[in-house]
């Protein structure tokens, strides 16, 4: 490269470029954990399970939870404050699980890890997964719901007592 008062010019390093371009879509993960622990596979497999936290992260603050940010002075209330939005999260999270038949989640992760040519390649999910979106029914032929849509439908069951005669008299639920 070349600068003075009326000049300007530069040359590209093409050794350079062609030394970056080689390493495009490679990464390096690097963990103090030893090679006696987990193998190079299940480490990569852990790094990409920190997206499960980051989703979780996500949830609390935008997707599902929506915990706005509430300013506590007291160390006290900042604890609660804190334990009471792990715990919606948790019972979110219990409830996707025991849910995940009505959903759009893949069921068999594991079998679907094992169809994957690798740890680094794409993930994908499993034919069970495949055909309830593409069918959008369950195995029982009920319709499959995105977790938000589920606690919509839900929402509007209810149990009602009636007592049609008045205190005392007959009552039915319905």
């Amino acid at each position: 490269m070349a600068i003075a008062d009326d000049y300007f010019s530069y040359q590209w390093d093409n050794g350079a470029i062609e030394a970056e371009a080689a390493l495009d879509g490679i990464y390096v993960i690097r963990t103090s954990v030893g090679a006696e622990t987990f193998n190079s596979e299940d480490i990569v497999a852990r790094y990409k399970d920190l997206a499960l936290v980051e989703r979780a992260f996500r949830c609390l603050k935008t997707v599902d939870l929506h915990v706005r940010p509430i300013y506590h002075r007291l160390e006290e209330r900042v604890t609660a404050h804190i334990f009471l939005c792990m715990l919606a999260y948790y019972v979110e999270w219990n409830m996707r699980k025991a849910l995940a038949p009505l959903l759009f989640d893949d069921e068999e992760k594991e079998y679907a890890r094992t169809l994957r040519a690798s740890v680094v390649s794409p993930a994908v999910r499993s034919p069970a997964a495949e055909e309830k979106a593409r069918t959008r029914k369950t195995v029982e032929g009920r319709p499959v719901h995105s977790f938000r849509t589920l606690l919509q439908d839900l929402a509007t069951i209810a149990k009602n007592r009636v007592s049609p005669g008045g205190a005392g008299k007959a009552e039915f639920l319905c």
